[in-house]
């Protein structure tokens, strides 16, 4: 089987290739691509080459964890009402001629059978959202988890992890943006600046900026007592004056890549219309024009979500 796929072929070198894909297995679907989304933060750093070393990392490389497609067969061992769903697919495999981290940006996709999620057509390209609410939901429940009251950074996932703190039934939290362009879209809560709240104390602060530079900041507006969770991927080596930390007793969290049950999380909080994914998605473009598509992704700051159509190649 063949499929047309985004390759990184090397760092700063993207295309559009055709690519081999071993046969599926019995407990494998097979899956037509109909939306990709591109991650400005993981995938930026496998394009930049600055992806520490991870299990199945080389170049060339197929990248994307935030597919929607449909089943168009699936395997003997496979429910059979899989074929025609609607399904998220977070990564695919079996790719001949590149690695596959995460491999789902592509027009036809084999995964197992056990990590597509059904989902509602309704949902439609909103699907592609998925990853990062999951992120954000697995982020918001890490045992014994404080509710942020502070949110740094009103990219895509700030949004994200600011709408799921109110659809969790908590008080609304503060969302702090430095960019005033992005300062804009906020759903029952405030987005200001960290000099509009001098002054002001916080018991849990969640950092969704990916600034590698954070900590102190963070720890600077921290009651005493109270903690940091860091739910981005930071490449750099992170650092923080230890003093500030020491007077208030900081605690600090790391929230690592969301699970299954994250990606269920959300999808109920959808169902029950506490969650909403709309005005997210500011970009779409063809597959075929997939260099240009990911360099504004990577480098616009009007652009919160990138997404490919492809529909375009059908």
């Amino acid at each position: 089987m063949q499929t047309t796929a985004v390759v990184f072929e090397q760092p700063e070198h993207i295309g559009l290739q055709s690519l081999n894909v071993a046969d599926p297995g019995a407990g494998d679907v097979t899956v037509e691509a109909i939306w990709s989304g591109i991650s400005a933060g993981t995938e930026k750093l496998l394009f930049e080459g600055r992806m520490p070393q991870f299990p199945g990392m080389g170049y060339p490389l197929v990248p994307g964890y935030e597919t929607v497609g449909r089943v168009i067969s699936a395997g003997r061992d496979c429910s059979s009402e899989l074929e025609g769903q609607l399904v998220f697919v977070p990564g695919a495999r079996g790719y001949q001629d590149a690695a596959a981290l995460f491999g789902a940006s592509a027009s036809r996709l084999v995964a197992a059978a056990d990590r597509v999620i059904p989902i509602d057509d309704g949902l439609d390209r909103d699907g592609t959202l998925l990853s990062l609410a999951a992120t954000a939901y697995h982020a918001l429940t890490l045992p014994g988890m404080v509710p942020p009251d502070l949110v740094i950074g009103h990219g895509i996932v700030g949004r994200l992890t600011a709408r799921l703190i109110v659809a969790m039934g908590n008080p609304a939290p503060v969302v702090w943006e430095t960019n005033p362009a992005r300062r804009q879209g906020a759903r029952g809560y405030e987005v200001t600046t960290a000099e509009a709240c001098e002054g002001r104390k916080w018991s849990s602060v969640l950092d969704a900026s990916g600034d590698p530079d954070i900590l102190d900041k963070a720890i600077a507006v921290l009651e005493r007592g109270g903690e940091i969770t860091l739910a981005g991927f930071y490449a750099e080596t992170m650092s923080f004056r230890f003093t500030p930390a020491f007077m208030r007793e900081a605690r600090f969290r790391i929230a690592a890549e969301f699970r299954p049950a994250d990606v269920h999380g959300v999808l109920s909080l959808l169902a029950s219309g506490r969650l909403s994914l709309d005005g997210l998605i500011t970009h779409t473009a063809s597959p075929g024009k997939a260099e240009a598509a990911y360099r504004t992704a990577f480098g616009d700051p009007d652009c919160l979500k990138m997404i490919l159509d492809w529909r375009e190649l059908q």
